[in-house]
């Protein structure tokens, strides 16, 4: 079985006040003041595997270090500690933030082109395709505008559908499912589990365990950076649960 990710002894490390101070002042009147970095373990020495093929959740409380393990294997962020691997014989796709990575004066039809070439495919191949995803967006009527006009929802559901449109080998979800009204959403579930039983490796974020349940082979509880637990699905949200409510 081929190996997608590992990680080995991973730990990232945050320094609090560049997180909290948002402003050029506020970062010089800290420079000012000698305060010392106050740093937060986003990843503790966390060391996993994960194989092709699988569907794997990743639950936590917030600031457990989902979203943060998730970067890391984009590698977005590089950890100060560890080695990750990641196979380079598969095309990934992030659904981290929907539609980064937009340019709001250019028309949907635009940005589709712009974020399949950031995705790595060619012109020719999102020109084949650019059709379905408007379809599947639903924005035949809005499609030629600048994206700048669209609500929330528009730019979302465009972004969700280039990125799905195609078959990624490797696809990793940072709770994105709420992209629309309740009959949309489920149009991007039936999407998801369309590409799981085609074979794509998913890794989801989400506080929905019971889509996680149902839909992964495989759930990793975070806290505080570490893995608390990391095998069946309906064990692990039962573990999970149990704990919140002793909480």
């Amino acid at each position: 079985m081929n190996t997608i990710f590992k990680l080995q002894n991973v730990t990232v490390e945050f320094d609090r006040h560049s997180i909290q101070l948002r402003s050029l002042k506020e970062k010089i009147a800290a420079f000012i003041r000698k305060e010392q970095p106050q740093k937060i373990c986003a990843l503790d020495n966390l060391s996993l595997t994960i194989h092709e093929g699988e569907n794997v959740g990743i639950i936590g409380r917030n600031g457990a270090g989902k979203s943060t393990l998730l970067r890391v294997l984009t590698k977005v962020i590089t950890p100060q500690h560890g080695k990750v691997f990641v196979n380079p014989n598969r095309h990934l796709v992030p659904l981290l933030e929907l539609g980064i990575g937009f340019q709001p004066d250019l028309s949907g039809r635009e940005n589709c082109y712009l974020a399949g070439i950031l995705m790595g495919y060619s012109r020719a191949e999102i020109k084949q395709r650019i059709n379905n995803i408007i379809k599947f967006a639903e924005l035949e009527e809005f499609i030629d505008e600048p994206v700048k006009n669209y609500s929330s929802g528009m730019y979302a559901r465009l972004a969700f559908a280039i990125a799905t449109d195609v078959q990624p080998e490797i696809l990793l979800v940072d709770e994105v499912f709420g992209v629309g009204d309740e009959f949309f959403m489920r149009k991007c579930i039936v999407r998801m589990q369309r590409l799981m039983q085609a074979g794509s490796t998913t890794i989801f974020v989400s506080h929905n365990l019971d889509f996680l349940i149902t839909q992964c082979t495989r759930l990793i509880w975070l806290d505080k950076g570490k893995v608390i637990m990391d095998g069946n699905p309906a064990e692990v949200v039962s573990a999970y649960r149990s704990m919140q409510g002793a909480a």
